[in-house]
């Protein structure tokens, strides 16, 4: 494959879904063909896991079954959206991947870690180039979240504690994989956050990928 994979990451309200569209409006400008995705999502099939998973009762699944719906739709959108568009050579731009799992289903609800991690193995075996964590204050990225008032509310409804842990969690993540993370403190004006992103894009990626 000759294209670029990309994710971000952060806790509830970190602002990681403004740096992603703001960093593939930077690289399109740049001449590059970026595919904009999320998960759980980005393909027909995993659409409809992510209502499953992401509306409704905080207790309406358990942990070991979300580990299994979002897998199944890790799935459907590598096989529909992302690897097709690696294949062509594209950037692809992914908002939250497997590190998401690893603390929401992992670690923060269980000790589930290492079963996470074999499903992954055996079922999606690809990690991105690039994963940028967006680091964020829990209480301020809660109310952020919050505020948007939506509907894709049921982790939010956890409360402050897993907010808390997940940003442990991700910052713990950041070390253990620290050849493909970057720490990057989301806490400013989004436009200065964005600039760095794209700076460290154009440091750590090939010159044709991320040139500007």
């Amino acid at each position: 494959m000759t294209g670029h994979f990309l994710s971000f990451e952060g806790i509830d309200g970190s602002g990681k879904s403004t740096q992603a569209r703001m960093l593939a409006d930077h690289l399109r400008q740049a001449g590059r063909d970026v595919v904009l995705t999320r998960e759980p999502g980005g393909s027909a099939g995993a659409e409809e896991i992510r209502r499953l998973v992401l509306e409704g009762d905080p207790d309406k699944w358990s942990a070991e079954t979300e580990i299994l719906l979002f897998t199944a739709a890790r799935r459907d959108h590598l096989e529909k959206t992302v690897w097709p568009a690696l294949e062509d050579g594209k950037v692809v731009i992914c908002d939250r991947f497997a590190d998401s799992t690893r603390l929401y289903q992992g670690i923060t609800r269980g000790d589930l870690r290492g079963v996470v991690d074999r499903l992954h193995d055996q079922m999606i075996a690809c990690e991105p180039d690039l994963t940028f964590v967006i680091d964020m204050d829990p209480a301020m990225g809660l109310a952020r979240a919050k505020g948007r008032q939506g509907t894709e509310e049921r982790f939010e409804d956890f409360g402050l504690g897993l907010q808390e842990r997940m940003r442990e969690g991700f910052l713990n993540l950041a070390h253990e994989f620290a050849d493909r993370c970057v720490v990057v403190d989301g806490a400013r004006a989004i436009d200065a956050v964005a600039a760095d992103v794209a700076r460290i894009t154009m440091d750590r990626l090939s010159p044709d990928a991320a040139s500007a």
